[in-house]
C-alpha cells in the first residue's frame, strides 16, 4: 500500500509539474521567437531604408557591402529585390533559395507594400530559417523589398537549454515531493501495517486459546489508531468467548459423562433385577430401552466433544506420511469391521506425503470410517484407497451402504443432519470430517458411485516444489 500511495502522490506531483512546466516551456519558446523577430525586423527595416537611396541613385555598391558585412557578422544572408521580385543586390547568390511557401508569401506581401506578419513560434525541432521582408518605399511608392534570412540554430539551442532547466527543476521537485511524502505515507500507514502484521498473530492466538497479543499502534492518524484499539478489543472479546466455549464444552463433557455412566450402571442393575421378577414384559423391557437411549446420548456427547476438539485444534502443518496414519486407522477399525461382518481393506498408492496435522487426519478418518462401518451392510466391503491425481493427493473411503440421494449431498456435512432419525446416528460424523478436513489443509467431497454406496474423498491440493 505504501508503494501505491507514493505512486498516487507522484502522479499528482507530475501533473502539477507538467501543468506548470508545459506553459512555461511554450512561453519560453514564444518569448525567444518574439525577441529574435523584433531584432531581425529592425535589421530588415534598416536595410529597406538604406535601399531607398541605392534605388534612387542606382548605386548598390555601398548597400551590397553593408549586406555582406551583416551576413559575415550574423551568418544571416540579406538581399534587396526590385519591384518585380528580382534580386537587385544580395550578400550571397542563393539567399532566396527556400522550400517554405510561407517565405514566398512574405516576400509577396512586402512587394505589395505590407509589412511582415509576426513570426510563428519556433520549436526546437523546427529547422526552418526565419525570413523577414519589408517594403522599400520611395516617395510612398513601393520600389522593392528588403529581405533577411536568419538561421534559428542558436534560438533552438537556447530553447532546449531552457526546457532542460525546466525538466531538471521538475525532476528535483518530484524528488523533493517523494522524499517529503515518504515520511508522511509511513506515518499514515503505520497503524495499518501494524494491524496487518498483528492480525495473523492474533488469529493464531485466538484459535489456539492463548491470550491475543494487542496491536496497539502508537503512530499514525487518530482514526487509524482508534481502529487498532477497536480491533484489540474485538480480539480480546473473541478470545474470551472461545475460551469460555472450550471450557464449557470440556466441563460439560466431563460433568455429563459421570451422571450418564452412573445412570447406565443403575439401569443395568435394575434390568438384572427384573429378569426373574413377575412383572409385565413392557416393564421388564423398559430398562433395556432406557439403556439404548443412554448409549445414544453418550454417543452424541462423544461426537460433540470430538467436534469441539476438531474445531479448536490449530496446528502448524508438517510433512505427514499417510501410510503410517492410514495403517494405524485400518488396524484400529478392522476389529469392529470384522465384528460387523465387513471386509475393511486398504488399496492404492503408498509413500504419499502431505503437509498437514497427523492428529487431525486421524480424527477425520475415524469419523469417515465410523460412518462407513455403521451404514455398510454385513458381508460387504469398506475400501480405503489412496491415489495421486494430477498432483493432488486423495484418500477415499468407499462403502456399499444405502448411500444418499443427489440432493442430500450438500446437507450431509451439516451438524445434526441425518438421512433418517431411525438409524441411531448423531448426525455429526460427516460434520466432524468436513471441519477436520479444513484444518488438515484438505477438502472433503462426497461422491455417489454408480453401483451404490457412498464415497468420501479427502483431497490435498498439489504442493509447489
Amino acid at each position: 500500500m505504501r508503494t501505491r500511495l507514493l505512486v498516487v502522490v507522484s502522479v499528482l506531483v507530475v501533473a502539477v509539474v507538467l501543468g506548470l512546466g508545459i506553459p512555461l516551456a511554450m512561453s519560453a519558446a514564444a518569448g525567444s521567437t518574439a525577441e529574435m523577430f523584433t531584432d531581425r525586423l529592425g535589421d530588415t527595416t534598416r536595410f529597406a531604408a538604406l535601399a531607398q537611396r541605392a534605388i534612387t541613385d542606382s548605386d548598390t555598391a555601398a548597400l551590397g557591402a553593408e549586406l555582406a558585412r551583416y551576413d559575415q557578422l550574423y551568418d544571416a544572408p540579406a538581399a534587396v529585390l526590385d519591384r518585380q521580385g528580382d534580386v537587385l543586390v544580395a550578400s550571397r547568390p542563393d539567399v532566396l533559395v527556400t522550400d517554405d511557401p510561407d517565405d514566398g508569401a512574405r516576400v509577396a506581401l512586402a512587394l505589395a507594400g505590407r509589412r511582415s506578419p509576426t513570426a510563428q513560434t519556433i520549436w526546437p525541432w523546427d529547422t526552418r530559417p526565419m525570413l523577414l521582408a519589408e517594403p522599400v518605399l520611395v516617395g510612398g511608392e513601393v520600389r522593392g523589398a528588403a529581405v533577411t534570412v536568419s538561421p534559428t540554430g542558436a534560438l533552438r539551442g537556447g530553447v532546449l537549454i531552457v526546457w532542460g532547466g525546466l525538466a531538471a527543476a521538475g525532476l528535483v521537485a518530484l524528488a523533493v515531493a517523494a522524499l517529503a511524502a515518504l515520511p508522511l505515507v509511513r506515518w499514515i500507514l503505520a497503524p495499518i501495517e501494524e494491524l496487518d502484521a498483528g492480525t495473523a498473530r492474533v488469529a493464531a492466538a485466538v484459535r489456539a486459546g492463548r491470550p491475543a497479543e494487542p496491536v496497539g499502534a502508537e503512530r499514525g492518524p487518530p482514526e487509524l489508531r482508534r481502529l487498532t484499539r477497536d480491533f484489540d478489543a474485538m480480539a480480546a472479546t473473541v478470545s474470551a468467548t472461545l475460551e469460555a466455549q472450550r471450557s464449557f464444552v470440556a466441563d460439560a463433557g466431563h460433568q455429563l459423562r459421570n451422571p450418564l455412566t452412573a445412570l447406565r450402571l443403575r439401569l443395568a442393575t435394575h434390568a438384572e433385577d427384573l429378569v426373574d421378577a413377575p412383572v409385565a414384559p413392557e416393564v421388564r423391557d423398559g430398562p433395556g430401552a432406557a439403556l439404548e437411549e443412554v448409549d445414544r446420548l453418550t454417543a452424541v456427547l462423544d461426537a460433540l466433544l470430538a467436534l469441539a476438539r476438531t474445531e479448536g485444534r490449530v496446528a502448524p502443518p508438517v510433512e505427514v506420511a499417510l501410510d503410517r496414519v492410514l495403517d494405524e486407522r485400518v488396524g484400529t477399525w478392522a476389529v469392529l469391521a470384522e465384528y460387523e461382518g465387513l471386509d475393511l481393506h486398504r488399496a492404492g498408492a503408498r509413500g504419499l506425503v502431505v503437509p498437514s496435522d497427523p492428529v487431525t487426519v486421524a480424527t477425520v478418518l475415524d469419523a469417515v470410517l465410523d460412518n462407513a462401518v455403521k451404514y455398510a451392510p454385513p458381508g460387504s466391503a469398506v475400501e480405503l484407497t489412496t491415489a495421486r491425481v494430477e498432483g493432488a493427493v486423495e484418500v477415499a473411503v468407499r462403502d456399499h451402504g444405502p448411500g444418499l440421494a443427489p440432493d442430500e449431498l450438500d446437507r450431509a456435512t451439516e451438524r445434526f443432519w441425518r438421512k433418517s432419525w431411525e438409524d441411531g446416528g448423531s448426525g455429526l460424523g460427516l460434520a466432524i470430517a468436513a471441519r477436520g478436513a479444513e484444518r488438515a489443509g484438505a477438502a472433503l467431497a462426497l461422491e455417489l458411485p454408480d453401483d451404490g454406496g457412498l464415497r468420501v474423498v479427502l483431497r490435498w491440493p498439489p504442493t509447489r516444489a
